[in-house]
């Protein structure tokens, strides 16, 4: 066996709470852990043991997009597996370091932000349910499909947020809008959805004519700096998976500018990935999915929002909830692969399915949460005194 082969089976051997089988290019063989293989690591060819030891994650996902790893099994279930044994993974803390704290710019944030977001519609379709909604759902039984899950939290969300006919509504990072349509209908709110995606901002403006929906909503084309200075005011407030993408440096800013628009004793409910500490993004990830994404502690976003005099209604964890939503994406992908590699290569492919495996098995293993948060500002006593009404209607 060659110093190669020696270097991956002493790295790879540390992950033995699971059985499985490591085979070289040569078809040298070697089990890890005790028992019969869960899985197969193909090595087609070799990493770097220095890239390997710096950040083992990005190392490894660098190789499998490249097809230098193969993995037979499932793809989920082998990093689940790695994840439940972190504690024995290598990171240069030198390395990740700086993207804790990125500065985050209006320009900078805007590319970054449309180099995932505007892939396209037809991209995304093949995979979200028919609403297009690209965040957690909300499963309220073990049969539920992806489509009822998304139904159930937006109206899971609107339901805390206590709408009643004709209150305005700011949806910040809308998305491709079924959150603000939904409310329309149901309660014939007066709504404002903003984004930076120039593909979102145009299909929601479709959806909105399609509905008919003109007189109630609108979308606009927006950075969330700008509404201090818009001269816009609302009732409600609601921003789903808009956080994660404004730069740790930006937590106060963004808060200041809801501020500005929320009227005295409205609500304002955030839906948000976040972690028990200020850690950066996965470097995988950052680098070839959501390259200025910053996750944020819980206790960040609650210390600044004391500062404004946001007063904290109701806490939820949704962890679990994105785990299933996750693989129902994985599933969904891995069903229309042949369409996506028409418009892609084998490299996107195998990238995008990595990406949707490892968030999956990054919040099974609790490395990060997901938070419903929703905050009032002022003191509101229009609500209802028990969390009852958010579950009765």
């Amino acid at each position: 066996m060659n110093i190669i082969n020696n270097l991956y089976i002493k790295y790879l051997s540390r992950f033995d709470d699971i059985p499985y089988r490591i085979r070289f290019k040569n078809n040298k063989e070697y089990i890890v852990g005790k028992g019969t293989p869960k899985f197969e690591i193909d090595i087609k060819d070799e990493i770097r043991k220095t890239d390997l030891i710096r950040s083992t994650f990005l190392a490894i996902g660098e190789a499998y997009i490249k097809g230098n790893i193969e993995i037979k099994g499932d793809l989920f279930e082998v990093i689940n597996a790695f994840l439940s044994q972190i504690n024995k993974v290598s990171s240069d803390n030198k390395f990740i370091k700086s993207a804790i704290f990125q500065p985050n710019s209006l320009k900078k944030q805007k590319g970054e932000f449309q180099s995932h977001y505007d892939i396209g519609n037809n991209f995304y379709s093949l995979w979200l349910d028919d609403t297009m909604t690209y965040s957690c759902g909300y499963f309220k039984s073990n049969s539920d499909s992806l489509h009822d899950a998304q139904i159930n939290k937006i109206h899971h969300i609107l339901t805390k947020l206590n709408i009643k006919e004709g209150m305005s509504i700011l949806d910040l990072g809308c998305g491709w809008g079924f959150l603000l349509i939904e409310a329309a209908k149901k309660y014939r709110i007066h709504g404002v959805g903003i984004t930076s995606s120039e593909e979102q901002y145009k299909k929601f403006n479709e959806r909105i004519k399609e509905r008919k929906l003109e007189s109630l909503l609108e979308v606009r084309l927006m950075d969330y700096r700008s509404l201090t200075e818009s001269g816009l005011s609302f009732d409600r407030i609601v921003s789903v998976g808009m956080i994660e993408h404004i730069g740790r440096d930006n937590y106060e800013l963004f808060i200041k500018n809801i501020d500005s628009v929320l009227k005295p004793k409205g609500l304002c409910l955030f839906h948000y990935i976040s972690s028990l500490k200020e850690y950066s993004v996965d470097p995988w990830i950052k680098k070839y999915i959501l390259k200025g994404a910053v996750i944020p502690s819980f206790r960040e976003i609650i210390n600044i929002c004391s500062n404004y005099n946001f007063h904290i209604i109701d806490v939820e964890n949704l962890r679990r909830h994105y785990v299933k939503t996750l693989l129902y994406w994985r599933e969904n992908f891995n069903n229309n692969r042949s369409e996506v590699s028409k418009m892609f290569d084998e490299e996107f492919i195998r990238m995008w399915e990595l990406y949707l495996c490892s968030c999956a098995a990054i919040f099974n293993n609790g490395m990060v949460d997901i938070h419903q948060l929703l905050i009032s500002k002022g003191i509101n006593d229009d609500i209802p005194m028990t969390r009852e009404y958010m579950y009765n209607k």
